[in-house]
């Protein structure tokens, strides 16, 4: 959106999953006022707001059959009419959407429909799980450490080397929610300025495996940044700057090592 030429126009994100159907259609369309109880005015929805710039559908594979009926009349049309209403509106909304869920598999299964999963996949994006991606870890770690710690007015700044440990070795089988609530969980318990091992879910109680060796304690009060540098020389020492290994044991691939190796200039 901000490498576009909609740019300075709105980005709307819509989460399909989190809203029930009945008040999906309002939330998208907008509705009139008393278009059923509670309405006491006229509200625009996510397509109207977005006029001009893009809107992100999150979860689509969850939206009901008929919602997507809608949907792609708005990507064929251009128009709709809000909840209770009969004035077509119309708009020059781009849509981005984003699922879990494997698509062509919903559309053999009846759950999703084939004319809009084409209207959809024009440029399809495949966001491979974070498992198969751990190099990303350490600056997504970074990144919710300093969101909830500020949103908690906590004073954390660091992890412990041990956590950043445990964290390149799971396995994340929720993907990056399951890491943002893992940071969110072990921010709200944790009492000092590191964060340690003790706030983790029980998941990472019996994490088993070839694991960087050393004394780790001395690396305790470091930033992200220098942990992940430790990690990685300490790992390159135990196999004998053998990087196909290393990469095994950090839970990374070999060219995402290599990558982060002239990052830290290593």
């Amino acid at each position: 959106h901000q490498n576009s030429s909609r740019a300075d126009k709105p980005f709307i994100k819509v989460n399909c999953a989190a809203l029930p159907e009945n008040l999906l259609e309002s939330e998208l369309f907008g509705h009139e006022k008393g278009a059923f109880t509670g309405a006491h005015t006229r509200r625009l929805g996510r397509f109207e707001q977005a006029h001009g710039g893009t809107l992100f559908l999150d979860e689509i594979g969850d939206m009901s059959l008929l919602t997507q009926a809608k949907i792609l009349r708005v990507l064929q049309e251009g128009e709709f009419e809000r909840v209770g209403g009969e004035k077509t509106v119309k708009v020059d909304v781009r849509i981005i959407a984003a699922t879990n869920k494997d698509l062509e598999e919903e559309v053999k299964n009846n759950n999703f429909r084939l004319d809009l999963f084409y209207r959809l996949s024009v440029v399809p994006v495949n966001v491979p799980p974070l498992r198969e991606r751990k190099e990303d870890i350490p600056l997504l770690v970074e990144h919710f450490i300093q969101k909830y710690a500020e949103k908690n007015r906590q004073h954390i700044r660091k992890i412990s080397p041990r956590v950043m440990d445990l964290f390149m070795r799971y396995a994340w089988p929720g993907n990056i929610r399951e890491l943002e609530n893992v940071i969110q969980r072990a921010v709200i318990l944790c009492k000092e300025e590191t964060l340690m091992p003790e706030v983790l879910p029980p998941a990472f109680n019996n994490l088993t495996g070839d694991a960087p060796q050393g004394n780790v304690e001395g690396l305790v009060g470091l930033s992200i940044k220098e942990v992940e540098r430790e990690l990685i020389l300490r790992t390159l020492e135990q196999t004998r700057h053998n990087i196909t290994r290393t990469a095994e044991i950090l839970g990374i691939t070999r060219r995402g090592l290599q990558y982060k190796l002239h990052e830290l200039g290593l």
